[in-house]
């Protein structure tokens, strides 16, 4: 838990006047913090990050600089929320460089939404910040980081999940395949040649029952059989790209 004595101490002079900044602004630091939940932070915490920054803010403000208070809590109260994600809110931790260029997003992402009167896309962001558009786009979907969606949660109405729909090795692609590359290998055959690969690899007859169905003896079908899958081999080989 974050406690706001790590905040720095005013001096005497200011002490009530922050105090009363502090307490006329509870509410907004809470409502800030409350736009973090479900992020998985627990909101005690986020509010207790919040009043942190409003803290800070009230005892950094000057009233005498012409800027109302909130224009100044606003992005220190924000900023502290930021921070605390980026240290302690990733589940999957991205490099730092994302990590320092979302928390640069948020802030360019509240001045452009003010001057454009929507949010910003994200050739906008990068043009305001001087970075390529595919870094702001990677920092962006990068969000998701702080708590990954379950691979159990539903994929639609239906009984789907979003695991059911990750793909995986279909043992039937690398036969399809095998058979696509040995078509016109073995239809290159002889007619007996072909009969005996198709008594064997598709029927399943044992060298024996293949002889007795050809007229040969089992030793000479063993003979032929070694020679064709040595020319199958050879003719595979010569088929597969160089390296």
């Amino acid at each position: 838990m974050v406690r706001l004595s790590l905040a720095p101490e005013p001096t005497r002079r200011d002490a009530t006047a922050s105090e009363q900044l502090i307490h006329a602004h509870i509410d907004v630091a809470r409502s800030m913090a409350s736009r973090y939940r479900n992020r998985g932070i627990d909101l005690d915490d986020l509010e207790q990050v919040a009043l942190l920054g409003l803290t800070k803010a009230a005892r950094r403000f000057d009233p005498d600089a012409g800027h109302d208070f909130m224009s100044f809590a606003v992005p220190t109260v924000r900023g502290e929320l930021r921070k605390h994600f980026r240290d302690h809110g990733w589940t999957v931790r991205p490099p730092r460089r994302i990590q320092d260029l979302q928390a640069r997003i948020g802030r360019a992402q509240a001045e452009l939404e003010a001057s454009l009167r929507r949010s910003p896309r994200p050739t906008e962001i990068a043009s305001h910040l001087e970075v390529s558009r595919d870094d702001v786009v990677e920092a962006l979907t990068a969000d998701g980081c702080f708590t990954p969606t379950s691979l159990d949660s539903a994929a639609g109405e239906g009984p789907a999940t979003l695991g059911d729909l990750i793909g995986h090795v279909d043992p039937a692609m690398g036969r399809a395949e095998a058979r696509m590359m040995l078509a016109p290998l073995v239809g290159g055959l002889g007619g007996r040649d072909r009969r005996i690969v198709r008594l064997r690899f598709v029927e399943e007859l044992t060298q024996q029952e293949i002889a007795t169905e050809v007229g040969l003896t089992q030793a000479q079908v063993s003979r032929i059989l070694t020679r064709i899958l040595a020319d199958l081999r050879k003719g595979l080989g010569a088929l597969a790209p160089a390296a």
